[in-house]
């Protein structure tokens, strides 16, 4: 999938999940789940899901801030072997929820830089800004970006569940990618088989514009009116 199609799914993802987490403990992880984490969350796991295309040259993440991602999307693409190969299966996941939960255990600091670049990869993901006038669309995305992350701090949200969304918004990359003809390679290295290869629809084709995006946007809405308390959140007469 396109990546504002893997941005949306992330949101979606995390959205769709906040039910079953809220007020239970996963993995020794307790999950309190009020608005600024179901926000933080979903915009979390909107960048992650664009982790895993890091390993291309010309994905959106590996255009996001400049020498730095295209620096790494050159190493990541030599170390798990080009595009849609390592970075697309369950270790890859697994090693991005552990290294980003090891972060958070490490410094509270790093965790809000890591938030920023996170939100970052999502707005541009999301299509923040205009492409016709690129400075202008990195400045709107870094101030974007900044308001978003400092309101989250403000609202002391608590993000002992990162690595957690870090590795369920790749996961919900792969699936997104499952679902075009290409498929992934989940098991690598043990295995370079591609789960769900030929039986997709083609990437940016007029299934993912027409129906898959679009119904991305309207599950985001549905989920926000049934999620969020917005009877508490207007103001009162």
């Amino acid at each position: 999938m396109m990546g504002h199609a893997h941005a949306l799914s992330g949101i979606v993802g995390w959205m769709a999940v906040v039910p079953l987490l809220d007020g239970h403990e996963f993995f020794g992880l307790r999950f309190d789940l009020g608005p600024g984490e179901i926000v933080a969350g979903s915009l979390v796991c909107a960048g992650a899901a664009l982790i895993p295309d890091l390993d291309a040259k010309s994905s959106t993440i590996t255009q996001t801030y400049g020498v730095v991602t295209r620096g790494l999307s050159a190493a990541f693409n030599w170390i798990f072997g080009g595009h849609r190969n390592g970075t697309h299966s369950l270790l890859f996941a697994l090693l991005m929820g552990g290294l980003t939960q090891a972060l958070a255990l490490w410094s509270e600091l790093a965790v809000q830089i890591f938030v920023f670049l996170l939100l970052g990869i999502a707005f541009n993901g999301l299509g923040l800004g205009n492409d016709k006038n690129r400075l202008a669309s990195e400045v709107i995305n870094a101030m974007g970006t900044a308001a978003v992350t400092l309101a989250l701090y403000a609202s002391g949200v608590n993000y002992a569940w990162i690595g957690v969304a870090v590795a369920f918004g790749c996961l919900l990359h792969f699936a997104g990618d499952m679902a075009t003809e290409l498929g992934v390679p989940l098991l690598w290295p043990a295995s370079k088989y591609r789960f769900g290869r030929n039986i997709g629809f083609t990437t940016d084709g007029k299934v993912e514009r027409n129906i898959v995006t679009p119904g991305l946007t309207i599950a985001i809405l549905l989920l926000s009116f049934y999620l969020f308390p917005w009877p508490e959140l207007l103001p009162q007469a």
